[in-house]
């Protein structure tokens, strides 16, 4: 993969000048449009794809008043300190393969932190890890004929409220100083593009940069899978994508669940 170069923090960190030079920077055919608030930006964007959004339309919105995660978990944001954004895809790829968009996301936003000379984590399958603490979420939903991948980047946060202050971290705590929303959307925008593209033949590739990134590996964990509550050792990522647990019952493929807690 080209090395990307990070762009140059813009003065103002949500001006309407830093989006625009954002957007300069996102490859064909990626374009933005700016909200100043929304309810949700995916489901922005998921109306303006049922009216025939092309692929590569990155809506970010400066407030959102509704945003949530996985499960309808309401996804806490602060205008100005959290970057908010979603892509409309259509990928060429199989349905069946879509899933797999969310680790391509997953690892876009971890390429991009490594531009701000962050290491994070992917905590499988869709958010992003400093350390133990999330520093950004990942939801992505299937229309008919396109997908919506929301991701939500604590950037600027000095602090969290309630339980959050204990789980959750920001880019500023994690740097000691602020960084520009407008230069992690053009760096985030820039790998997802080339990232998004590898789910099919190029999966493999896209694998091994998610298993080195992988914050679960190694760690004793409990969730929740079609087959119930599962407890065990987590020992890697399996070819398809899946997370493989060692459990007291055997080796066990969980490709969906809900969240992951660890236990150690």
């Amino acid at each position: 993969m080209n090395e990307r170069r990070m762009p140059s923090p813009p003065a103002n960190p949500v001006d309407a000048t830093s989006w625009e030079s954002a957007a300069a920077s996102f490859p064909d055919p990626f374009r933005l449009i700016v909200r100043d608030r929304c309810t949700s930006t995916n489901d922005e964007l998921r109306r303006l794809g049922e009216d025939g959004a092309p692929h590569g339309l990155v809506l970010v919105a400066h407030e959102q008043t509704g945003g949530r995660g996985r499960r309808g978990a309401p996804w806490h944001s602060v205008p100005g300190e959290s970057l908010v954004v979603s892509i409309l895809l259509r990928p060429a790829e199989p349905v069946a393969l879509w899933p797999r968009l969310s680790l391509a996301a997953g690892l876009a936003v971890a390429d991009a932190a490594n531009d701000f000379g962050i290491r994070a984590l992917i905590k499988w399958p869709n958010d992003i890890w400093i350390g133990r603490r999330k520093a950004a979420g990942i939801l992505v939903e299937a229309a008919a004929g396109f997908a919506i991948v929301g991701i939500g980047i604590n950037i600027n946060s000095s602090g969290f409220p309630g339980e959050l202050a204990d789980t959750a971290t920001s880019m500023k705590l994690e740097l000691g100083a602020e960084t520009s929303l407008a230069a992690w959307l053009g760096a985030v925008v820039g790998y997802l593009a080339a990232r998004h593209v590898q789910i099919g033949s190029g999966f493999p590739v896209l694998l091994d940069a998610v298993r080195d990134r992988c914050a679960l590996t190694g760690r004793r964990v409990i969730l929740d899978s079609a087959a119930g509550r599962l407890t065990g050792t987590v020992t890697g990522i399996a070819d398809d994508g899946a997370l493989v647990l060692d459990t007291d019952h055997g080796k066990r493929n969980v490709i969906q669940a809900s969240e992951v807690r660890l236990l150690d």
